[in-house]
């Protein structure tokens, strides 16, 4: 495997390389990511000389067991295509959310940042990426985790007002919201309904709302929009009755001007990703194309959307 630039080529910092990492220990704070960064990192079109002939790609990171990460750009198409990155140390997780790829405020320091669980403990990690590797630091932000399941984050950053949501699937059956708030985070309730779920990721991001793509242990796949609101009820749409049950992991990227998605959806039995395009997702009217079995080892306890920290989730 060769190792590929990402997009942080642009921003001087060349190819990566890997690095060890000790297990989880307190990083430091990170100031605000500058929204200049997204006019540096151009999307995931820019990521790979292989993508100038694509409109979309996905890009999809994946924690093992073994303690590393691994990831991919995905290219639509029959059949798929895959470029993979060169695998860097890491810990072990049990469910991870959508790693967010910024720098900071004075623009010496590129890194991401995530949050993750591994046993009851929730963690935000900061992956600095430096000329000599991928360098993770980890952040302890709560506790009492052990009981959800799988975990996903929205992130309106573009226009006020802003909010940055975790969102947790518990084993209860609900679904918990929580607010990020000065490096911590606040409850805000919990729907219930949701026992039957399986995987789920955000696939569109707003002033007014957020929406997951979830499917369920049956194999259907649902949006779930959620208003900012507190006393707001989430509106659940079915876009397909079946088909969907192999999927431990959903990854979704926007494609196109039009709130387009890819999507990945991963069965983690047989260690496969399936590549799909959406068109902006309304119900059972969603037009969905399936692209086939990707060729990549998909061996993730979780799988996961590599983005930048000011593109926005416009699919639904």
């Amino acid at each position: 495997m060769k190792l590929q630039r990402l997009a942080l080529a642009v921003a001087g910092v060349g190819m990566l390389a890997a690095t060890a990492a000790s297990g989880p220990a307190v990083a430091g704070g990170q100031a605000d990511p500058k929204p200049s960064w997204t006019a540096k990192t151009a999307g995931p079109e820019q990521r790979s000389p292989a993508a100038t002939t694509a409109a979309c790609a996905s890009w999809v990171g994946w924690p093992t067991a073994a303690g590393t990460v691994e990831a991919a750009d995905v290219y639509p198409g029959r059949p798929p295509t895959a470029e993979l990155y060169e695998p860097f140390n890491f810990v072990a997780t049990r469910a991870n959310a959508t790693w967010y790829l910024a720098q900071n405020s004075t623009g010496t320091q590129v890194y991401f940042s995530g949050l993750l669980l591994q046993g009851g403990n929730l963690y935000r990690h900061t992956t600095y990426v430096r000329d000599s590797g991928l360098t993770p630091t980890f952040k302890k932000v709560g506790t009492g985790w052990t009981s959800f399941k799988s975990i996903a984050t929205s992130n309106y950053s573009v226009t006020q007002p802003r909010h940055a949501y975790l969102y947790g699937l518990n084993t209860n059956g609900s679904l918990y919201r929580y607010a990020q708030v000065n490096g911590g985070f606040r409850a805000l309730g919990s729907f219930p309904g949701f026992r039957g779920f399986k995987a789920m990721t955000m696939i569109s991001e707003s002033a007014t709302y957020d929406t997951l793509l979830m499917t369920t242990k049956a194999g259907a796949l649902y949006t779930i929009r959620i208003p900012i609101t507190a006393t707001a009820k989430p509106v659940v749409k079915l876009i397909r009755s079946s088909g969907w049950s192999a999927y431990e992991s959903l990854v979704v990227q926007g494609c196109g001007t039009r709130g387009g998605s890819l999507v990945v959806g991963v069965d983690a039995d047989t260690d496969s990703g399936y590549h799909y395009a959406m068109s902006k997702a309304n119900g059972t009217a969603t037009a969905i194309t399936a692209y086939g079995k990707i060729p990549a080892v998909f061996n993730g306890v979780d799988h996961v959307s590599f983005t930048t920290y000011y593109d926005q989730l416009v699919g639904e």
